[in-house]
């Protein structure tokens, strides 16, 4: 199973998203409500997540800051970029995400991102 660390500022996708997600068979690392404690909680896992869905409008620190962080604990980590800041797409991609959706989506893209970028890894 593909464990994913989900970050978002917005308490609803942090509620939502893990009841979608595990029903679709993934495995929730965690969650973080903002950018520094996305670094630090995925510092601390003793097992990183397949995947971390990172959203970029967030307080403490942003999603760019975050993943140029996470990417330098592990660089084979797989981020995808989930935000509705479309200008920033170009921004996350040349700093190390994956991929980038534009919020809203559906559901069955974000599962397709995770998918591929899970093939990457195995």
């Amino acid at each position: 199973m593909l464990s994913i660390l989900l970050v978002d500022d917005d308490t609803s996708i942090r509620l939502l998203f893990p009841r979608l997600l595990t029903s679709r068979g993934f495995v929730i690392s965690g969650t973080a409500e903002n950018g520094a404690e996305a670094v630090n909680l995925y510092r601390s896992l003793p097992v990183k997540p397949d995947v971390v869905i990172m959203d970029h409008r967030m307080p403490i620190k942003n999603g760019i800051d975050a993943t140029k962080e996470i990417l330098q604990i592990n660089k084979e980590a797989k981020i995808i970029f989930a935000s509705a800041d479309n200008s920033v797409e170009d921004l996350a991609l040349s700093n190390g995400a994956i991929s980038f959706l534009v919020k809203p989506f559906k559901f069955e893209d974000l599962v397709t991102s995770i998918n591929k970028a899970t093939l990457a890894v195995t």
